[in-house]
């Protein structure tokens, strides 16, 4: 490989695996903003206050040069501006009021056996032995996680993992509908036109839930929100991204794989969550099982 490919490769896997810790960053800084009295509402509000500017701007550079949407493509935009990105990320800022930030990510990585099931459902798309087996091993790991939770923190856990997995569903829905409409729009003008989207549904959801005085927080809320939608959402995305203009998708995926572990580390250093043999154990199951499950499925699409 010439040094140039090689110099290629590994800026794309560095910008992968900074791209996924700083994902897994949300959840920490989420967990952080609700020490100082703030709910999901209102600090999704101000996460997409400060995260709109950026989406606005990525959607109106993607769009220069190119023609306008269609009407049934806006509404495409909505849909999924609604399920990808409002109602997933409601429900995992709702979730993990009740649950660590490392159950969290483990749920939430369960999102690629969800569009197999989806498939299965709406399509009847068939899945392989190995993916089974890699839903079957996912499943188990955060199933081992979720006990011990469930046994040191009791009947809140239940609910706020409901809540994730039901945000890892709603993005779910999300790429399964989203790619004819990547093939028409492009990856950077939907995602950008999509996060706005979802952008002014938070904060028009505020305005409807909330008096205005609620947006009255402490100082640490906003500049935690600020942060939030800085490094963990916008940066994030435009990082994914080149990476994987520079190494593919796949090798992304893989290279994201550090996300839950970094998302345990910091939790543990962070927020004194606690560190023990059942989450690593669950960790290494999920990891494994998303491994597999992606290896089968990318020897399926060959």
């Amino acid at each position: 490989m010439a040094s140039g490919a090689r110099e290629k490769v590994a800026t794309g896997f560095a910008f992968a695996v900074i791209g996924a810790i700083a994902f897994s960053g949300k959840a920490i800084i989420v967990k952080l903003a609700y020490r100082y009295g703030v709910d999901a509402v209102t600090l999704i509000m101000y996460r997409m206050l400060f995260a709109l500017p950026l989406f606005a701007g990525m959607a109106w550079w993607a769009s220069r040069g190119r023609p306008p949407l269609a009407c049934r493509d806006w509404l495409g935009v909505l849909g999924l501006g609604f399920s990808g990105y409002y109602l997933a990320s409601f429900l995992d800022f709702a979730g993990l009021a009740y649950i660590t930030a490392s159950l969290e990510r483990l749920i939430l990585y369960l999102t690629p056996t969800l569009v197999l099931i989806i498939g299965w459902l709406l399509y009847r798309k068939r899945a392989s032995r190995m993916q089974l087996l890699g839903t079957v091993i996912s499943y188990a790991g955060v199933l081992l996680v979720f006990g011990h939770e469930l046994t040191l923190a009791g009947a809140d856990v239940a609910w706020g993992s409901a809540l994730v997995f039901l945000s890892a569903v709603s993005y779910a829905f999300y790429l399964s509908y989203s790619g004819e409409l990547v093939q028409r729009l492009g990856s950077l003008r939907l995602v950008g036109l999509a996060t706005s989207v979802a952008c002014g549904l938070c904060i028009v959801q505020f305005l409807l839930l909330r008096p205005l005085s609620a947006a009255q927080v402490a100082p640490e809320v906003v500049w935690l929100s600020l942060l939030n939608a800085m490094a963990c959402t916008a940066v994030p995305v435009l990082l994914v991204m080149m990476a994987i203009e520079r190494i593919g998708a796949g090798a992304a995926a893989q290279a994201g794989m550090v996300g839950p572990m970094s998302t345990i580390l910091l939790g543990v250093w962070l927020l004194e969550e606690p560190f023990t043999l059942w989450i690593v154990a669950g960790t290494c199951l999920v990891l494994a099982g998303i491994f597999v499950f992606g290896r089968a499925a990318r020897a399926a699409a060959d």
